[in-house]
């Protein structure tokens, strides 16, 4: 009966791997087409002055001169870096709190989740719109404006981020908080540990994968902000700085669109912003996944 087993199992695998190529080589062509080309394309570019690609000529790393010389592309990132520190810890602790106080059989709990998740669902332009009325509103009381100010501007983008961000990583964080082993709390129960002692030396450690997840996801949703910074602030105000314009509030994606759209003979510029883009938030995203899996294993 055993070798009966064994063979019919071979039977039905051997179809699968002869013709499971086939069926991969709809989506892998898709995915060639629609990521691998053009992000090849997109590296060659990078070393070309062009209007559109058919035009493009070779002029080797002058393009990426001009990006590191770019007062504009410095201050973006100057201002990208401490947006995505603010917003990281601000949004992973308060959804991990909400996430904690939702999972202690508070009464009315799930209402509670989709409310706080419903933000989640309008898109960011939307959002980024309905703030600035909201800020605006509100700072109109005291005789400025949002854009009036790179400060007011700033921590305007981390509260609407932070509104908008908090529910769905609170999802899974509940998620994990509910996978924690019920043994393990008894157990800390009976050694006589508090709640503070639990909650640090007990849920946090076994959370971690869900810390993991939810750092990630902030760190590049942060770097790639791009609707609401173009929404709500535009990257105003602008100020000059040796002798070239610097706008306040400009995050790094807005900055590349702006480069590629202001200035035509700036195309291949704005391309090499993107690469050097592309390589900073997959060198955080990586160094962020290696620290934080490093502490799932110790744990």
């Amino acid at each position: 009966m055993a070798k009966k087993k064994v063979t019919n199992v071979n039977l039905v695998q051997r179809p699968i791997k002869k013709w499971a190529p086939l069926f991969i080589l709809p989506t892998f062509a898709a995915f060639c087409i629609g990521f691998v080309w053009p992000f090849l394309q997109g590296i060659y570019l990078s070393f070309c002055n062009f209007n559109t690609p058919k035009d493009a000529k070779w002029t080797g790393i002058v393009n990426y001169t001009k990006v590191f010389s770019d007062a504009g592309f410095m201050n973006a990132f100057k201002n990208t870096a401490a947006f995505a520190i603010v917003s990281i810890i601000l949004i992973n602790v308060v959804a991990f709190f909400i996430a904690y106080a939702l999972t202690q059989k508070l009464r009315g709990s799930n209402l509670f989740r989709t409310v706080f998740f419903m933000p989640n669902l309008i898109g960011g332009v939307v959002l980024g719109y309905i703030w600035s009325m909201i800020f605006d509103g509100i700072l109109k009381q005291y005789g400025t404006y949002l854009t009036a100010n790179g400060t007011y501007g700033f921590w305007g983008l981390v509260i609407l981020v932070a509104w908008q961000q908090i529910g769905y990583m609170m999802i899974i964080y509940i998620a994990g908080l509910q996978a924690v082993p019920e043994d393990m709390l008894e157990a800390a129960r009976i050694d006589g540990a508090n709640s503070k002692e639990t909650l640090f030396k007990v849920i946090i450690p076994n959370v971690m994968p869900a810390i993991t997840t939810c750092t990630f996801l902030t760190l590049t949703n942060s770097f790639k902000m791009f609707d609401q910074n173009l929404a709500l602030t535009g990257g105003l105000p602008s100020v000059i700085e040796n002798g070239a314009k610097v706008n306040v509030t400009e995050l790094l994606a807005l900055n590349i669109y702006s480069t590629y759209n202001i200035n035509k003979n700036w195309h291949g510029v704005a391309q090499a912003k993107a690469v050097v883009f592309f390589i900073l938030v997959a060198v955080l995203a990586i160094a962020q996944q290696a620290a934080t899996r490093s502490k799932e294993v110790q744990q």
